[in-house]
């Protein structure tokens, strides 16, 4: 049963469609236009307008960013093969101090951050302070490389390069400077070949990963390694991306490009900014043995200060490490956690060795103005 009530707002509904209905059918109704100029400040107004003209420039510029690369020292190659180049920088002074430094960089990305910009240029501050620098510029690996190893790499690559350099300096033992993954292949190097090795420096190392609690850490020691190397050979640079952009995916993948649009009008802000983006985007692949070993035996078996990684004939063993030695750590590292690369002064039997510890990151620690203040002048003086 309706009461009136029912019926009365029945009707009433009923009508009023119908009115709609019939003013829809015949007149042409058009969409109202709101004035907003009473309600949104202007200086909102004219924010959105300048964020948007600026992220315009924004994307044309990012579509030309390799235009801003700079190799700043000059320098000679003094051997190439199809695995890397053999640099000789210019001395910077008239009498360079006698011990050669060799640079033994990372097989992730490329060795030119080391050298990216005059104002930031690791290599060239060296050179400036006397020393004579030599770098091993590692090569992008092609499908046949998928069987390099470790061994290849230390007491192939790296032992032709010593040679070459002692050769030329006419010294019996040099200085040898690595960097991250760098790092850890030299003090390798140096714990079988410490004969022609004068001094050892090494920038964010891995050495105990069971203190390595970073995002690639975690991904290295629970990835099936021996299913990439089947599937994959080499490890390819997807991955590698991937993997990094992870480790801090709002800050790599939010924050700094928000930063990039409200600066875009700083000319020098925006070189370095593109010249630092195209190093992260430039990373050779790996060749799938040494990856296989790498993450296998150091990460996921924490073999390397256990004495536990055998390289060809020689047993890799960071005790025996006698010599003079600097260790680096950068304090807010996302790459390698700082516990990590301190250990090889607990394990290392030199009583000549320091730690230095840095507030800044694993590129901060090489590559910044902080970098060029307070990091470069203390290890230049040790």
């Amino acid at each position: 049963m309706i009461t009136n009530l029912e019926k009365t707002d029945t009707v009433q509904t009923t009508t009023t469609a119908e009115k709609t209905t019939t003013v829809s059918d015949s007149v042409a109704v058009s969409k109202p236009t709101i004035d907003i100029s009473h309600t949104v400040d202007k200086d909102v107004v004219e924010e959105y307008q300048v964020f948007v003209k600026n992220f315009k420039k924004t994307m044309e510029i990012l579509k030309c960013k390799e235009q801003v690369r700079e190799d700043t020292s000059p320098h000679e190659v003094i051997k190439e093969n199809r695995h890397y180049r053999l640099i000789h920088y210019f001395p910077m002074v008239t009498n360079p101090i006698k011990t050669p430094i060799l640079i033994v960089y990372a097989l992730i990305n490329k060795a030119y951050i080391l050298d990216l910009q005059p104002d930031r240029s690791w290599i060239r501050y060296l050179l400036t302070q006397g020393f004579d620098i030599y770098l091993i510029d590692w090569k992008n690996p092609s499908y046949i490389d998928k069987y390099v190893t470790l061994n290849d790499y230390v007491n192939y690559f790296m032992d032709d390069c010593v040679n070459i350099v002692r050769k030329r300096a006419n010294v019996d033992k040099i200085t040898l400077h690595g960097y991250c993954m760098g790092s850890t292949l030299s003090a390798m190097y140096t714990s079988i070949n410490e004969d022609k090795i004068k001094n050892l420096i090494t920038l964010a190392p891995v050495f105990d990963t069971d203190k390595d609690n970073s995002i690639i850490g975690l991904y290295s020691k629970n990835i099936d390694v021996e299913r990439i190397f089947e599937v994959l050979g080499n490890l390819p640079v997807e991955f590698l991306y991937a993997c990094f952009q992870s480790s801090k995916p709002f800050k790599q993948g939010i924050d700094k490009y928000i930063n990039l649009v409200n600066r875009i009008n700083d000319e020098k802000f925006v070189k370095n900014f593109l010249r630092v983006e195209n190093w992260l985007y430039d990373t050779p692949a790996i060749p799938g043995e040494t990856f296989r070993q790498w993450v296998g035996e150091i990460y996921q078996k924490n073999l390397l200060i256990h004495d536990g990684i055998k390289l060809g004939d020689h047993k890799v063993e960071l005790r025996k490490i006698n010599i003079p030695v600097l260790n680096v750590i950068a304090e807010q590292d996302h790459i390698v956690s700082p516990g990590c690369s301190m250990a090889l002064n607990d394990i290392i039997s030199s009583k000549d060795k320091a730690v230095m510890t840095f507030p800044t990151g694993h590129v901060g620690l090489i590559a910044s103005t902080f970098s060029q203040k307070n990091v470069l002048p203390k290890v230049g003086q040790w």
